[in-house]
């Protein structure tokens, strides 16, 4: 099977057959070759978890509650989903954003931010914290990707593990999940990043994906458009509530 057969057969298994995969990271390059993509999402179970829209800010994006007075418990569901530097584009499934922001703003890299952080707190699931950096800073493009899971033996201790592929040929991008599917527990990702289609606009690669996460569970999602000449960055939006 050729790779761009495999994405759509993991686009198709992983995304429009799996009840609940969480939230999830593509990053990777537009069909044309003229941009580089980073796509998000939220899904959620619980109210807490689907009140909840995203909000950009010229090349940022946030989270922040539909209903500010149905607000349970902010700490893990509001955050800075997207954040850029000059040639580096960051994104993360909570506030590990900002940590790698400072750290990578401080001279740093983006393994020693990661370094300081845990997977989520949330027992019994302990949420993986995932995340992804594209770093144009340099000749050739450079992606990281990382996955921050619960250790199987002691979930009081967390397996970091960073995975630092060469740049994705045009129209595929390298996705990472929280979860491999529902469960209860949630059974968390494991394994290499997945291969994952990116034919398209923006526009249409956001219709494409919102409609493959299942209806009763999706929030919201954005496909961060990045042009390779260096224009303005694009923010593509779908949210649950508007």
């Amino acid at each position: 099977m050729g790779v761009y057969a495999e994405a759509k057969a993991r686009f198709a298994l992983h995304l429009e057959q799996n009840r609940y995969p969480g939230r999830g990271i593509v990053i990777g390059r537009e069909a044309s070759g003229e941009a580089w993509l980073q796509v998000y999402w939220i899904m959620g179970r619980s109210p807490n978890s689907q009140n909840r829209i995203f909000v950009a800010e010229g090349p940022a994006l946030r989270t922040e509650p539909h209903d500010a007075a149905a607000v349970e418990d902010p700490s893990l569901i509001i955050y800075e989903a997207m954040l850029e530097l000059p040639g580096v584009h960051l994104v993360s499934n909570g506030d590990q954003t900002r940590t790698i922001f400072d750290v990578i703003q401080a001279g740093g890299s983006f393994e020693s931010a990661l370094e300081m952080r845990e997977r989520e707190p949330d027992a019994p699931n302990f949420t993986p914290r995932i995340s992804a950096m594209l770093d144009l800073r340099g000749g050739d493009p450079e992606l990281a990707l990382s996955i921050l899971r619960a250790n199987a033996v002691d979930p009081a201790l967390t397996d970091r593990t960073t995975f630092r592929p060469a740049a994705p040929p045009p129209g595929l991008g390298l996705c990472l999940t929280t979860y491999e599917g529902d469960g209860d527990p949630l059974p968390p990702f494991r394994g290499d990043p997945l291969w994952m289609p990116l034919g398209g606009t923006a526009a249409e690669i956001a219709e494409r994906y919102w409609s493959a996460l299942d209806a009763g569970h999706r929030v919201a999602l954005a496909v961060k458009r990045i042009p390779s000449d260096g224009s303005p960055v694009q923010i593509e939006l779908r949210n649950r509530h508007r």
